[in-house]
């Protein structure tokens, strides 16, 4: 098969789709790999890399989305690129269409086959491919309210781990799945005093014997969020409905009860945020200010550190990958977890959160002609 891999275009984006070990991969299994000039800059990977790993080099986007049958990247294709999608091409990639209806529109009228990372599942039922920059994220997202923390940053001016005599900060993690986890991680490791709330006994059980005590939690209800963002310095949210928009937690009224410079992280804010006053931002321009309370919504977060995102990404995606590049689509019919991944397929949506996320019919893939 022939695989395509563009530079990624979205405002402060350096990861890339196919590392030059990946390529290689693809290579040796007897695919042909056009890589978009200087795609891989971000990770310090050169064209000559490409080479050496077997990639031809293309001088633009749109040679490799021209010439390619599937296309590997990892954020969202933009209106530019959505535009240069057809119908006989895979697109696999992250998508996260629920709150992007614009986007999906798009994917809807190219025609193509849209794969989404983060709705594939794995045989625990997991999802392994959104898996690792959920870990990124997560612990980014402690260096991201330390940072915002500060008072030059229009924080309250608050040490994270405080120091002997003054006490740390006050973090509540709302959600414990994998982006809660490694939040909570990493402010322990920090040593501020953290809070997890989620809704499943069983986990926070998990949770409670995996931190050894160290963390407290909490089971989630609207006094107990009240509560703990009330007494918050900073809140992490972390809440994760595989495909479909994320439920609002915290609502704008609440925000009145905060402490003035504390500090919102809102990684959900890929599938629209947990945060009623939360909105995209980017790595360029990453936190505002509502009602006193610092808000940090980047949605790419883990293009940030690009090195480490790409090749944990390109660890998880590239069985996958490399099962779409021998098969095509039939991989998807013989894979239930790729089959889990499938979110467009030639004009429809196939998967049921996201068109219900959406307000747009829903087609299961046999009802789609297949």
């Amino acid at each position: 098969m022939k695989v395509g891999v563009p530079k990624e275009i979205k405002t402060h984006e350096y990861r890339v789709g196919l590392t030059p070990g990946a390529v290689r991969e693809y290579v040796s299994a007897g695919h042909d790999v056009a890589v978009e000039t200087n795609a891989g800059a971000g990770i310090g990977a050169t064209d000559d890399n490409y080479r050496k790993a077997g990639a031809t080099i293309l001088g633009s986007g749109r040679e490799v989305f021209a010439s390619s049958e599937m296309i590997v990247k990892v954020k969202e294709p933009q209106p530019s690129e959505w535009e240069q999608l057809r119908e006989s091409q895979i697109l696999f990639t992250y998508l996260h269409l629920a709150p992007d209806p614009e986007q999906a529109k798009g994917l809807l009228r190219s025609g193509c086959t849209a794969i989404a990372y983060e709705t594939v599942t794995d045989a625990h039922g997991g999802l392994p491919l959104l898996a690792p920059m959920s870990e990124v994220a997560g612990r980014l997202a402690i260096e991201a309210a330390g940072a915002a923390l500060k008072r030059d940053a229009g924080g309250r001016g608050l040490l994270i781990g405080g120091v002997p005599g003054v006490p740390p900060a006050q973090i509540v993690v709302i959600g414990g799945g994998v982006v809660g986890t490694h939040a909570a991680r990493m402010a322990v490791g920090l040593g501020a005093s953290v809070t997890i709330v989620d809704r499943s006994i069983p986990r926070l059980r998990e949770l409670d014997e995996l931190f050894g005590g160290r963390v407290h939690t909490r089971f989630s209800t609207i006094d107990t969020v009240e509560e703990e963002v009330f007494a918050a310095d900073v809140v992490v949210g972390a809440v994760l409905v595989p495909g479909a928009g994320a439920p609002k937690l915290v609502s704008r009224g609440m925000l009145s009860g905060m402490r003035k410079g504390s500090v919102i992280v809102d990684v959900a804010i890929d599938q629209g945020g947990c945060f009623e006053t939360s909105h995209a931002t980017t790595h360029a321009d990453p936190t505002y200010e509502v009602d006193g309370v610092i808000h940090y919504c980047v949605a790419n977060m883990p293009g940030a550190v690009p090195l480490t995102s790409s090749h944990a990404l390109n660890n998880a995606t590239l069985p996958f990958g490399l099962a779409l590049a021998k098969k095509g689509f039939s991989a998807v019919l013989e894979n239930p977890h790729l089959r889990a991944g499938l979110n467009v397929y030639r004009g429809r949506l196939t998967h049921r959160a996201v068109a219900e996320s959406l307000g747009l019919p829903f087609s299961a893939i046999e009802q789609a002609g297949i």
